[in-house]
């Protein structure tokens, strides 16, 4: 049997699941669409959990976070600064000289083929930085 009922030994996969899960509401909701239009623009993703349990997607580097809060589900790509958006999703840490963000409100209709289209922009971005050796 591969699953473990011991936090220790479940996949980040299992783990995003439970916080879904956990949620229980309309966050819950978004944060599973948002997993899996991310899956779905690249079904070669990387999910993990970091920083207290937000879960994190990556490919040769960040893509993005999704983190919950009381009223607002934030999609906060790494790199955001440096990618395009035609379709103006990004409506939050407009600011920010590397990140950018998406709020997601209750009852919000999410773009999905302009938010694919973006997670695919990260990943090419990614693969076209250079990659940095980490000494440590």
């Amino acid at each position: 049997m591969e699953e473990q009922s011991t936090k220790g030994t479940k996949s980040p996969s299992q783990l995003i699941d439970e916080r879904i899960e956990e949620l229980g509401d309309w966050r819950g909701q978004m944060l599973s669409k948002v997993r899996n239009l991310i899956k779905e623009a690249d079904p070669e993703v990387v999910e993990e959990l970091k920083w207290r349990g937000t879960p994190v997607w990556s490919h040769d580097g960040i893509i993005c976070t999704g983190e919950t809060y009381k009223n607002v589900v934030k999609m906060t790509f790494a790199k955001g600064a440096s990618l395009e958006d035609p379709a103006h999703i990004f409506n939050s840490s407009l600011d920010g000289n590397t990140r950018r963000a998406i709020d997601f409100h209750q009852g919000d209709q999410v773009d999905e083929e302009a938010l694919k289209e973006l997670i695919r922009s990260a990943i090419a971005l990614n693969k076209s930085s250079p990659k940095t050796s980490r000494k440590g």
